[in-house]
C-alpha cells in the first residue's frame, strides 16, 4: 500500500454512536505498513470514551525493518549537501504550517486537550523546525591556520547515523519535533516510536515529510509497546536514543541504552513548584497558577502542580484561585467554548481521582473538588474537573507523586528560605517559577534554585527552540538537553583534523614526538 494518499482532515468525534475504528500501522521506507495480525492496542477519543482506532504493535522484525531502511537511507542522506537538506526542511515547515489544523484535530481527538492548546503545541514544534532550517550555521566547525609551520587544524561535526526517539502521549506532535528536525537536518536518519495512545499525528507527519521531498527511509514510524522500545534500545545499528516520559522509564531507557553502547538523553518526570512572595501581583499570580495547573488537564511536564505560598501570600491567593478554577469550562476539546478537556485514558483518570481521594484522607483541605463533574452528551468521557488542595504537607502523596492531572496543591511556608529549601529538597527538578516584584529576590532565586528551567513571573518557562529544554536531578538522565544547540551536539559528533600538505624537502625520517615549530 503506497503512502501517497490524500491527507484528510480528522473528522469530529461521534456523539452518540461508535466511530469507525481506523487501522493504524507503521511508516517504513516511505510506505504505510499495516500491522501484523494479533498485537495491537485501542486508541480512544477521550471526550466520548469511544474507541476510534486500533494501532498495530511492532514486532522485533518490524523494528528491524525500519532500522534497516534508515541505515540504507543514511548512506546518501548523510552525504547530501546542506543546501539540499535545508530546502527539504523549508518545504516541510510550510507543509506543517498548512496542515496545522489537521494535526491539532488529531491531537484533540486522541489526547483530549482543547483545540486551541493543540494548535499551540503544533506552533511550538514548528519553532524547532525553523531552528533546524539554520543547520548550515549551527553545524559549522572551527579552523586554526598554522598551528605549526604549514600545518592547519580544524574541527568538523558529523552525523551519528540511525537515531531514534521514544515520545510520550501528552505532546504527540511537539515532543517528537524537539528531536527529529535537528537530527535529520544534521544528516542522521530517524526512527520514531510515538505513544500508542495518540499515534495519528506522527503518521500524518510522515506523509508531510514525504511530500516535502525527504528520501524514503530517512524518517520512519514504528508504533508499539515495550517490545518495540526494548528492540530500539538493543539494536546495534541505532547510535542514539532520545526519550521523554516518566522518571522510572527514563532511568530504564538511560541504563539500558547506554549499556548497549548508545548515546542517550532521557527526560523524566516533574513536580513543578510556583513560589509566590507576599509582594507579588496576586491577580497575576492567581491567573498564572490556574492557567499553568489546569491547561491540558495538567498533563504537561511543565505544569505547575505545587503552589508555595510564602507568609501572607497564601490567604490572599486561595480565594482568587478557587474562583478562577470553578469558572473553568470543561468539555470536548473540539467545542470552542471549553477551556479544559478530558484526561487521556480511563485508567489514568481513575489514578488521578484516586490520588485526590488519598489527599482528602491524608488531611489536605480540598477547596475545589472536580470529582463530581458531569459533561452533557459526554457521559463516557474521561473527565475530571479542576481540584485545588490547601494545607498540603510534603509527606502527603499528592505532594510526592507526579499526578499528571488537574490537581493543584498549595503548601504554606513562612519564609523565602523555607520555600527555596522545599523546592531544592524535591527529587524532581524540571521547572520552577517565582512570582515577586522584588528584583533582588528574583535574581537570588534564579541563582540558588536547583532546577533546570526557571520562570520569573512566568509560570511555564518552556525555552524557545534556540535554547535547550531539560531539567536536573531525577528529571534528566544523561548530560544533554533537547533541541537548541545542545540538540545539535547530541545528534552530531566532533572530529578534529590536523593537516599538512608538505613540500618535498619536509619529507624524511623523523621519529620524534610532533612539536610546534
Amino acid at each position: 500500500m503506497t503512502a501517497r494518499r490524500t491527507i484528510e482532515k480528522a473528522p469530529p468525534p461521534a456523539r452518540h454512536a461508535a466511530a469507525t475504528i481506523a487501522e493504524i500501522g507503521h511508516w517504513i521506507d516511505g510506505q504505510l505498513r499495516l500491522g501484523d495480525a494479533g498485537r495491537s492496542g485501542p486508541v480512544f477519543n477521550p471526550a466520548s470514551g469511544v474507541q476510534t482506532g486500533d494501532v498495530a504493535f511492532a514486532s522485533i522484525e518490524v523494528v528491524d525493518a525500519a532500522v534497516r531502511a534508515a541505515k540504507e537511507a543514511f548512506v546518501t542522506w548523510g552525504d547530501m549537501g546542506l543546501g539540499r537538506r535545508t530546502t527539504i526542511l523549508f518545504r516541510f515547515r510550510e507543509l506543517v504550517a498548512k496542515h496545522a489544523d489537521d494535526l491539532a484535530r488529531h491531537i484533540t481527538r486522541e489526547h483530549g486537550k482543547v483545540f486551541s492548546d493543540a494548535k499551540g503545541e503544533v506552533q511550538r514544534g514548528l519553532e524547532v523546525v525553523e531552528f533546524a532550517c539554520g543547520i548550515p550555521q549551527l553545524i559549522k566547525g572551527e579552523f586554526s591556520q598554522n598551528v605549526s609551520t604549514n600545518v592547519d587544524s580544524y574541527s568538523i561535526r558529523q552525523p551519528l547515523g540511525v537515531v531514534a526517539g521514544i515520545t510520550p502521549f501528552n505532546f504527540p506532535v511537539m515532543v517528537p519535533m524537539w528531536m527529529y528536525p535537528i537530527a535529520i537536518a544534521a544528516g542522521n536518519t530517524f526512527v520514531l516510536k510515538p505513544s500508542e495512545k495518540d499515534p495519528s499525528g506522527s503518521m500524518l507527519i510522515a506523509e508531510l515529510w514525504q511530500q516535502a521531498g525527504l528520501p524514503d527511509g530517512v524518517f520512519n514510524v514504528v508504533n508499539g509497546d515495550k517490545v518495540a522500545v526494548d528492540r530500539i534500545l538493543s539494536h546495534p545499528d541505532i547510535a542514539a536514543v532520545s526519550f521523554v516520559g516518566s522518571t522510572p522509564i527514563a532511568k530504564y531507557i538511560y541504563e539500558t541504552g547506554t549499556r548497549h553502547g548508545k548515546r542517550v538523553q532521557a527526560l523524566g518526570g516533574a513536580k513543578n513548584h510556583m513560589v509566590v512572595l507576599p509582594d507579588a501581583d496576586m491577580e497575576l499570580a492567581a491567573d498564572s497558577a490556574v492557567n499553568a495547573a489546569f491547561g491540558s488537564a495538567g498533563e504537561r511536564c511543565m505544569a505547575i502542580s505545587v503552589l508555595v505560598g510564602v507568609g501572607s501570600a497564601t490567604d490572599k491567593l486561595i480565594p482568587l484561585i478557587r474562583d478562577r478554577a470553578k469558572a473553568i469550562h470543561v468539555g470536548d476539546g473540539l467545542e470552542g467554548n471549553n477551556d479544559m478537556g478530558p484526561l487521556v485514558t480511563k485508567p489514568h483518570m481513575e489514578r488521578v481521582r484516586g490520588l485526590v481521594e488519598e489527599g482528602v484522607r491524608d488531611g489536605a483541605k480540598l477547596v475545589v473538588d472536580g470529582r463530581a463533574l458531569k459533561v452533557t452528551d459526554r457521559e463516557r468521557g474521561f473527565f475530571l474537573g479542576p481540584c485545588v488542595f490547601d494545607n498540603v504537607r510534603p509527606e502527603m502523596s499528592v505532594y510526592k507523586e507526579e499526578i499528571f492531572g488537574p490537581v493543584l496543591s498549595v503548601v504554606r511556608v513562612e519564609s523565602y528560605d523555607e520555600a527555596v529549601a522545599l523546592v531544592n529538597s524535591n527529587p524532581y527538578a524540571n521547572g520552577v517559577a517565582i512570582f515577586t516584584n522584588d528584583g533582588g529576590a528574583a535574581r537570588t532565586f534564579e541563582s540558588e534554585i536547583q532546577v533546570g528551567m526557571v520562570g520569573i513571573n512566568v509560570p511555564i518557562p518552556v525555552p524557545m527552540a534556540y535554547y535547550s529544554f531539560g531539567g536536573w536531578k531525577n528529571s534528566l538522565f544523561g548530560d544533554v538537553h533537547v533541541h537548541g544547540q545542545e540538540g545539535v551536539r547530541f545528534y552530531t559528533r566532533a572530529k578534529v583534523v590536523t593537516a599538512r600538505w608538505p613540500e618535498p624537502h619536509l619529507r624524511g625520517k623523523n621519529l620524534g614526538f610532533p612539536t610546534v615549530t
